[in-house]
Formats: structure tokens, C-alpha cells, sequence
């Protein structure tokens, strides 16, 4: 019997469903067709606040041409597999569902009302929060300490990049990166006394207080 427990399962499942969306979606319209993004749960200001919320969550699964996916599934399967190993299963894929929803978020509150937002980079920008966690709780990880440095420069460079190119969600990545970074402190890591409970509970209210305010200002747009 094959051993799971220590292969990254989640990274796999997920990149295995976007390919199936990716696929499905080019066959039935084209992932660069407006209606057809709009179609497959597109994240669209007004249709969230009309009450469709899984539009918080659907965008995560879609992608925009098969650069846009190829760079993002590249991304996760490098990242995810590290982060998966060292976090487990289970909270790996809570951070990165969480930090895509709060990504989203950000957009629904502070995104263009006349754009269609999709693909994962909002939850990748929550997997380079974690690092950053990580770093902070395990400062004698020298090997964590560089990866998170590295990828901190990476976010910063591509946050930069964002301002100057258009179509980018820099809300979304902005949304994502701190909404895996408090998520990180809350879900804690499988190790026991590395994180205490007032940490963890002081995290959790800061990010509870960041989605009400992010539902509050997007539904008053």
C-alpha cells in the first residue's frame, strides 16, 4: 500500500482539478471568454454582492489562458509540495482555501467594479505569508529563514509589478498574502508549545475584524 501521509496530496489534487476547470472551460468557450469566465465563478463585484458569495471561493479554481495557469501551477506545485510536508495536509489546504477567499475579499472591497477576477495567485500569496510565519516562529531554521527571505523579495518585486501592469488583481495578491499570513499563526503547525493560545486567539480576531470590514466596504461600493 502506497503511503500518503507524506506526499503532497493536497498540491496534487488541486493542481489536477484546475486542469480539469482549465480544460472543460476551454472546451465549452475559452478561459480568455468574458461570459464564460462570468460562467464558471468568475469573481464579479456586483454578482457577490447580489448574493452569490461562492464567488469568493470558485475564482481560486479558474485561470485566464494557459500562461496565466501554467505560472501559477508551476508556482504551487513548488511551494505547496514544501509548505504541505511541513504543515500537514489538513491545514495546507484550509491556508490555502482561506487565504484565496480573503484575496478575494480584498478585490470584492477594493477591486475594479468593471473586472473579472480569477486564478489561484490570491492563495500562492497566502502560501509565501506562511513562510514569513514560519520564519518568525522558527528563527534557528536557517534553510526557512532564507526561503522566506527570498520569497519576501519575490513578493515585494512582484506587488511592484502589479502597479504597472494592467489586468493584475494587486488587491487580490495584497489580500491573499496577509490572509495566509494571520491564518498561518491561527492554524498553528503540527508541533505542540510552538505557538500559544493568546497568539493564536489575537491572530484570529485580527482577521475575523479584517472580513467583516473587507464585506462591510464592499457591499457600501
Amino acid at each position: 500500500m502506497i503511503n500518503l501521509k507524506n506526499r503532497p496530496v493536497v498540491t496534487w489534487s488541486l493542481i489536477v482539478i484546475m486542469v480539469v476547470v482549465f480544460l472543460v472551460m476551454t472546451i465549452t468557450g475559452g478561459t480568455t471568454n468574458l461570459p464564460n469566465l462570468v460562467r464558471f465563478g468568475g469573481e464579479v463585484n456586483q454578482l457577490v454582492r447580489d448574493g452569490e458569495w461562492w464567488r469568493l471561493i470558485t475564482p481560486i479554481f479558474i485561470h485566464i489562458g494557459w500562461q496565466h495557469l501554467t505560472l501559477n501551477l508551476l508556482t504551487l506545485y513548488f511551494v505547496g509540495r514544501i509548505l504541505e510536508n511541513v504543515l500537514g495536509h489538513w491545514r495546507y489546504l484550509v491556508l490555502f482555501l482561506g487565504a484565496g477567499i480573503v484575496g478575494n475579499l480584498f478585490s470584492f472591497a477594493f477591486g475594479s467594479e468593471n473586472s473579472v477576477s480569477a486564478g489561484c495567485s490570491t492563495s500562492l500569496f497566502g502560501l509565501f505569508g506562511a513562510f514569513l510565519m514560519l520564519a518568525i516562529v522558527l528563527p534557528q531554521n536557517q534553510w526557512l529563514k532564507q526561503t522566506a527571505q527570498s520569497f519576501l523579495l519575490l513578493v515585494v518585486l512582484n506587488l511592484g509589478s502589479d502597479l504597472f501592469l494592467p489586468g493584475v488583481d494587486t488587491w487580490g495578491h495584497l489580500g491573499g498574502l496577509i490572509g495566509g499570513f494571520c491564518g498561518s499563526f491561527i492554524l498553528g503547525l503540527p508541533r505542540p508549545n510552538l505557538l500559544s493560545k493568546k497568539v493564536q486567539f489575537i491572530y484570529a480576531n485580527v482577521l475575523i475584524i479584517v472580513i467583516i470590514a473587507l464585506w462591510i466596504i464592499g457591499f457600501n461600493q
